[in-house]
């Protein structure tokens, strides 16, 4: 087995460790959007709403706490729109709140049910061939880029610092790359020939290592991911920016879960 192929397999299987968290994606048993009334919630303790700025809980006598600290009266949280998400602790579930036009509230609980089905990730074998190098051209400004997204009527912002140009049989092709989730990086969103078909058809995202000085990037389609919204209903992922389809197909990195496939 080559080195490549052993560094795959290691990353596919922790890959697979973060998708069975019992508090991540796969855990989410409800979504709900918040409005300026406030209301309650079947799988969310306490009492929920919204303003223009910022969401709320009361706990109504309900044992829940934020980062560690218990909620004792009114907590409000003020998010980025399209940005991370906060959790409340509620007994054995979690409550996120995150902020999509609109703020939301999803229940992650480690009983949920595609939790208990999950088996892994199918993906396509390893091929050094997918390992494509790259150039990065920022702009002069990152360019806040409007998309849309699997959830129909939203839309999100993300910051967009440049273009990743490569080439694939003597073809050029442009991508618009966003900022990688960890703060360094690209995070570049996807679509190909191979989308509906083999893969999920709204989108993957590959992400790479902070472009070199002289803007050389690798991009390794081989650890091309699916979003959570391949696997929940309950996810409001983005869809790619426009232009970011590329005309062939990419048999590499993550195919359609199971539980799509089947259903």
């Amino acid at each position: 087995m080559s080195t490549y192929t052993e560094q795959w397999q290691d990353w596919h299987a922790n890959r697979e460790r973060e998708l069975a968290d019992p508090f991540g994606w796969l855990a989410l048993v409800s979504l709900d959007w918040l409005t300026d009334v406030p209301a309650t919630y079947p799988a969310a303790p306490g009492v929920w709403w919204q303003d223009d700025e910022a969401a709320y809980v009361d706990p109504q006598g309900a044992e829940l706490f934020h980062e560690g600290e218990p909620i004792t009266g009114v907590q409000r949280f003020e998010l980025v729109n399209s940005g991370p998400g906060t959790r409340v602790s509620a007994g054995d579930v979690e409550v996120e709140v995150a902020r999509r036009s609109g703020y939301l509230i999803r229940v992650h609980s480690p009983k949920a049910e595609a939790l208990r089905d999950f088996r892994g990730v199918p993906a396509y074998q390893p091929d050094p061939g997918w390992v494509v190098t790259g150039t990065f051209e920022p702009f002069a400004e990152p360019r806040p880029t409007t998309v849309g997204a699997v959830t129909p009527g939203l839309s999100h912002v993300y910051q967009a610092p440049g273009l990743v140009r490569f080439e694939r049989n003597g073809t050029e092709h442009v991508l618009t790359a966003f900022n990688g989730k960890t703060g360094s990086g690209l995070n570049i969103l996807f679509t190909d020939a191979t989308s509906g078909v083999t893969t999920y058809p709204a989108n993957r995202s590959v992400l790479t290592a902070e472009p070199a000085a002289d803007g050389t990037v690798t991009l390794d389609f081989n650890r091309a991911i699916n979003l959570p919204c391949a696997f929940t209903d309950l996810a409001t992922c983005p869809l790619p920016p426009e232009g970011n389809h590329l005309p062939f197909e990419v048999t590499a990195g993550e195919l359609l879960p199971h539980e799509r496939s089947e259903s």
